[in-house]
């Protein structure tokens, strides 16, 4: 099989990684795809926006299976597309894809099914948004109803933080259209989980659950990022928990999707809060999570390909899917100045003394015309690793990260610490 992964990111580096395990592939292709995905498969030149180019090329290669990875290509119909031209392609229908990318459309859906989640009111209306939100205290959730690139969300403190988001989002307009609208949520308290799960619409099968850090720095603090590292598995999230939330929460949403007449096929993404009244959902995606995939795929034992397969023909019931034990941490180094401004081009130096078994997963970083690997985004790369114990998945990660370095560069140093605490 020769198969299309579509992204740029350390999550596409990671499929395409895996995806190559597998005795079905015989070539990878990654559009436009890094330098990580350079090392492994073939890289195509093309833009994500232009969907009629990647299509004319992916039947010019006889590609046999699609994989998406980023949200703006799922949401923008590319599985629709693919499907209109007879080439199999893993990810939810545009319309499906709405779950993501309307937070007013997946909140709707959760209050009309009684799916748990956040009180709150939706605004298209800035005056009457700020007058709403005055009479508020703190803390509080201000959210761009559009994709945001897992930055249109502020948890504010005060109440000056919260207007403040709300004016850049709608006046400022940082997040262009996707904040034509916002919603105004109460602030929800517990820890954080993300549960993934592959589904064919009619049988939802949950991943190994992960938790990813989303401030930029330590304690999380400072502004919120697309993901500054994760691990696999929590502790505080055992099966008994992962069984509820698939009947209360995952399932009730799958279901309810395939009544209003959009069937959900692929990986659904939720974000949970673990509440004092049990677990609530924070937000949906609508395909694998960056950096969570990174620390879920290493654990993963089945076959990937035949999973997809499975998803896209309806016979995920007839698929038993497996996991290793052991614990992943991934480790996000970012560019200095990331969240905000920060340079790019600067050479990345990989120590020989990295441990072999020790992954790195691409995201911002290309080849140069001089054959280096330079940095060329804001996340740079994630380091993982595994061990029998999460002690040593982490003990190994910061033990290999200063083999790593460019100018700048900054990362995380809690990432699992809780864990081992």
């Amino acid at each position: 099989m020769k198969v299309l992964v579509i992204g740029n990111g350390a999550r596409e580096h990671a499929l395409a990684w895996k995806i190559l395990q597998s005795p079905r592939v015989s070539d990878v292709y990654a559009l436009p795809g890094n330098a990580g995905t350079a090392s492994i498969a073939r890289n195509i030149s093309l833009p994500l926006s232009d969907i009629p180019s990647i299509i004319k090329k992916s039947l010019e290669l006889r590609i046999d299976l699609v994989v998406v990875g980023p949200e703006a290509p799922l949401a923008a119909g590319i599985v629709d597309r693919f499907q209109e031209t007879g080439i199999p392609a893993f990810g939810p229908s545009g319309a499906a894809a709405r779950l993501e990318s309307s937070k007013l459309f997946a909140r709707e859906l959760m209050q009309k099914h009684g799916i748990p989640c956040a009180e709150g009111k939706s605004f298209s209306d800035y005056p009457k948004a700020r007058e709403y939100l005055e009479k508020q205290s703190a803390p509080i959730v201000v959210k761009a109803d559009g994709l945001a690139a897992g930055k249109g969300v502020t948890v504010a403190g005060t109440l000056e933080e919260a207007l403040k988001a709300l004016d850049s989002i709608m006046q400022a307009r940082i997040f262009g259209a996707a904040g034509d609208s916002v919603i105004i949520e109460e602030c929800l308290v517990g820890k954080e989980v993300s549960l993934l799960a592959f589904t064919d619409g009619k049988t939802t099968v949950p991943m190994v659950p992960a938790c990813d850090y989303k401030r930029v720095f330590d304690g999380d603090k400072g502004p919120n990022t697309g993901g500054m590292g994760s691990y696999s598995p929590p502790g505080f999230f055992g099966k008994a928990m992962i069984k509820q939330v698939l009947n209360t929460i995952i399932k009730p949403t799958i279901d309810a999707m395939a009544k209003a007449g959009y069937p959900y096929q692929g990986v659904l993404y939720t974000g949970l809060i673990m509440t004092t009244g049990g677990p609530k959902v924070l937000e949906y995606n609508a395909r694998f999570g960056d950096p969570e995939t990174q620390a879920i795929l290493p654990r993963l034992k089945t076959d990937l390909v035949a999973i997809m397969l499975a998803v896209i023909d309806g016979t995920l019931d007839k698929l038993a899917i497996q996991w290793d034990a052991d614990p992943c941490v991934g480790v996000v180094i970012a560019s200095g100045g990331y969240p905000g401004n920060y340079e790019s081009g600067l050479p990345i130096s990989i120590s020989a003394k990295l441990e072999e078994d020790v992954s790195i997963f691409y995201a911002g970083a290309i080849n140069s015309s001089d054959g280096r690997v330079v940095t060329d985004g804001g996340r740079v790369l994630t380091v993982t690793a595994s061990a029998t114990t999460m002690q040593g998945a982490r003990d190994k990660v910061y033990r290999n990260i200063p083999h790593i370095s460019f100018k700048g560069c900054h990362y995380r140093k809690d990432i699992a610490l809780r864990e081992v605490s």
